[in-house]
């Protein structure tokens, strides 16, 4: 079955989809996107997603495209053409095609683009279940990285450096050697006393709404969370690490920088974390 695109009012072939060239995305990465998890025939955490489209909207001064109403309707149209139960979305809303300049458009409308597509659940369980390497990189990233924009070059280059150093992700830290974020995850430990620490969801990362959401798993288990910095050294030093999105929930990091972390496997933690997660999320029938 060919896969099925929604591009600003037309539902069209995944191959035959696309925007205007002067679409400022595209020309400037004037835009901002959401990606969400879909499970067992649920969208989980919808109303958190779309509150962070609009804030990341009003941040950037970029129109709302639509009612949340009619975006909801077809977020679950592109599901239900693509037949997706288990998977994702990809929401992408930019400010416009027009001429290129750089001051903003009089007149444009916003674009809107929402695919989706099957994820692997048994390849995702499998890297849960063993955990996964990560690297640090020095922080080069644009200071409002609390706006999810579609500027990901940084985000991009730390990847690739991940992958060609046989690692999954890549840790932004700043020039004192704190932690930032992962290049598209956030960053937890689990200190010595068993306390789940990350970073406070200032300017300085991304308020990931699995991080969110994880805050609320973490009452309904019993554990202590602290929103404070830590440095590399005590993420090194730490009984578990581990990483949080919509698209993984939860993966323990078992190396940095080819450190092991704690005995080099997946903790307890975490994995409780993940197995509790789905019901604690909201979940919105497609």
């Amino acid at each position: 079955m060919s896969r099925i695109a929604y591009v600003n009012g037309a539902y069209l072939p995944h191959a035959r989809a696309g925007v205007h060239i002067e679409d400022r995305g595209y020309q400037f990465a004037d835009g901002v996107y959401e990606v969400c998890e879909v499970r067992h025939g649920f969208i989980v955490d919808l109303t958190r997603h779309l509150d962070r489209l609009d804030r990341s909207l009003g941040e950037l001064r970029i129109d709302r495209p639509m009612s949340r109403a009619a975006l909801v309707h077809v977020i679950r149209e592109v599901l239900r053409r693509n037949r997706v139960r288990n998977g994702l979305f990809y929401l992408q809303v930019t400010r416009g095609t027009a001429r290129r300049d750089h001051v903003f458009p009089v007149g444009a409308t916003p674009s809107v683009v929402v695919t989706a597509k099957r994820t692997d659940a048994e390849a995702i369980a499998r890297k849960a279940t063993h955990g996964i390497a990560a690297i640090t990189v020095p922080e080069n990233r644009w200071d409002r990285v609390d706006i999810k924009s579609v500027g990901l070059l940084p985000n991009v280059l730390a990847r690739q450096k991940a992958k060609e150093e046989g690692a999954q992700e890549a840790i932004f830290v700043d020039a004192d050697g704190t932690v930032k974020e992962g290049a598209a995850t956030n960053v937890w430990i689990v200190d010595r006393n068993g306390t789940l620490r990350t970073r406070p969801a200032d300017h300085g990362i991304l308020k990931g709404i699995t991080r969110t959401t994880l805050m609320d798993v973490a009452v309904r288990l019993g554990l202590a969370v602290e929103e404070r910095t830590f440095s590399v050294e005590e993420m090194l030093a730490a009984r578990e690490v581990f990483i949080t999105a919509a698209t993984s929930i939860c993966f323990p990091v078992i190396s940095v920088d080819r450190r092991p972390i704690g005995n080099g496997h997946p903790g307890s933690i975490a994995q409780n974390i993940r197995e509790a997660f789905f019901g604690v999320a909201e979940k919105t029938l497609i």
